[in-house]
């Protein structure tokens, strides 16, 4: 793990990223004749505030040269940069194309290549991504002894059974690298991660190759002025994933399913097909199937290129979960786990907080679903679950449901078209927000809702929210369903760019309804 000035430039260099040495003797592309340019970094940062003796900062983003007041005094060894600060600093300047490219090399350098001591297998794709890290983690843990890693947008872990919260759903890459040292420090093989379509647009991952890839699904979303200007650009920075892996794993139901086919063929990737199979009549010739074993839906057959597999019965409800599974499967299969193992019914205990977590019960008339559905699709998916889980009841659906400020904003018509039509009620609240008052995202909700069988209200205090739609629920008489949708087991929002405290939608739903999960 010896990153020097020297071995930055000549990497940089490699990779066509750098421009010119800066320094206070002149401009130059060899740093050999640069002071100290073989003494090793002992730290590398983004963030100025952490700088000390020796470290290497790279200035990303929205930063300001005044930033750099005072680093020489504490020890600034170099940074790296798309600007020349050399009026702000003495320190060398690796003058660089892309910042955040050169980032995402340097940290891989600095921290030895950690990902050269791992299986690495990442998953895209517009829902299921989380969910299905789990599941893939439960089987290879369970296969290798504990020794897989996981990052996901919910929970961080570097040595195969301690979870700690994450705070993106794919790290910063030098915060990735440096965990990734973490977990083969602490003897873990595997490496389970959610690579989001913002880690390849900001360059999360640059030059990260997979050993084998997913591409679960694709709908809109993420549609904004910060995130991605139109689908195409949603679509194409997903697709990446298809040109830096080793071998892809691939929803065959999948919208664009073909274009991922041809971005695979285009990279000379072998690509292994999945596809869930819910209905007697569908034909599928993709490699990975799964059925269910008969119309409770509970219990799934799962099969590879026509040999049974194995039968799993998951703690997670619903059939997406099933196809997620399913995706899992075909992974933990292409990272090595033969079809005859036992690991994968590691998979059927596997629950993931905040996401198809239930509380109440059928027999009291009231159940409140806490998940994390925010967009068009996931609504859809789980409303199409209750419709099937308590089919002949024909329960009355409240939807709780906020969105999120300043992005995705086709989310906000989305969710009221998807349940408009299909629920008794919406009860507007808060979810986070940059600078957007939650009162006017709520109220653009409202005035999306065209259907007029349908009430709808705003209660901008989340808690009070969802306290007032289990009440009205538990005052009708029959079955009632509570959707609690967005924020799952969150313990903050996020609140013109501060995180409140929260005490959590699932908790909320389980002290109003006296019950735990079902």
């Amino acid at each position: 793990m010896s990153l020097t000035l020297a071995k930055a430039a000549s990497l940089l260099l490699e990779h066509h990223l750098l421009n010119e040495i800066i320094t206070p003797q002149g401009w130059t592309l060899n740093a050999d004749g640069i002071t100290d340019a073989h003494a090793s970094f002992t730290h590398i940062t983004y963030d100025t505030r952490s700088v000390r003796k020796g470290t290497l900062l790279v200035c990303k983003g929205r930063f300001k040269p005044e930033f750099l007041d005072g680093l020489d005094d504490k020890g600034l060894a170099a940074y790296v940069s798309q600007t020349d600060y050399s009026a702000y600093t003495d320190a060398p300047g690796l003058i660089v194309t892309d910042a955040r490219k050169a980032l995402s090399l340097l940290s891989a350098e600095f921290y030895g290549r950690p990902q050269d001591g791992l299986t690495l297998i990442g998953i895209t794709g517009t829902k299921g991504k989380t969910t299905t890290a789990y599941l893939t983690q439960a089987a290879l843990n369970a296969y290798s002894g504990g020794r897989c890693a996981l990052f996901s947008s919910v929970d961080l872990c570097l040595d195969g059974h301690d979870m700690i919260p994450s705070k993106l759903t794919t790290p910063e890459s030098l915060d990735a690298f440096r965990m990734m040292r973490e977990a083969v420090d602490n003897g873990m093989r595997y490496l389970v991660m959610e690579v989001s379509s913002q880690a390849y647009k900001v360059e999360r991952v640059y030059g990260l190759t997979f050993d084998v890839g997913a591409f679960l699904n694709i709908s809109p979303d993420h549609i904004s002025a910060i995130e991605h200007p139109t689908f195409e650009d949603y679509l194409r920075c997903k697709r990446q994933l298809a040109y830096h892996s080793r071998a892809l794993v691939l929803n065959a139901d999948s919208a664009h399913a073909d274009l991922v086919r041809e971005d695979a063929a285009a990279a000379n990737i072998p690509v292994t097909d999945f596809a869930l199979r819910v209905d007697k009549g569908d034909t599928s010739t993709a490699a990975w199937q799964a059925s269910p074993v008969d119309e409770t839906r509970n219990t799934f057959r799962f099969t590879h290129n026509g040999d049974p597999v194995t039968e799993l019965s998951l703690s997670l409800p619903g059939d997406f979960n099933y196809a997620n599974a399913l995706a899992a499967m075909a992974l933990a299969h292409a990272a090595g786990v033969p079809c005859d193992s036992p690991a994968f019914s590691a998979m059927e205990p596997v629950k993931v907080p905040g996401r198809m977590e239930l509380f109440g019960s059928e027999d009291s008339g009231t159940v409140a679903i806490v998940d994390y559905a925010h967009n068009y699709a996931s609504v859809t998916s789980l409303l199409d679950f209750v419709e099937h889980r308590y089919a002949g009841r024909s329960p009355r659906i409240t939807l709780v449901a906020g969105s999120a400020g300043n992005k995705a904003l086709d989310r906000r018509r989305e969710i009221v078209e998807a349940a408009q039509h299909r629920i008794a009620r919406f009860v507007f609240t808060a979810e986070d927000t940059d600078t957007e008052p939650y009162l006017d995202i709520c109220n653009e909700m409202l005035g999306n809702v065209t259907d007029e069988h349908v009430d709808a209200s705003v209660i901008v205090d989340r808690v009070a929210a969802i306290t007032d739609a289990i009440a009205n629920a538990q005052s009708h008489d029959g079955l009632d369903v509570v959707l609690l949708i967005g924020k799952g087991d969150e313990r903050w929002i996020k609140d013109m760019n501060r995180h409140v405290a929260y005490e959590g939608d699932d908790r909320v739903a389980e002290r109003l309804l006296h019950a735990s999960k079902e």
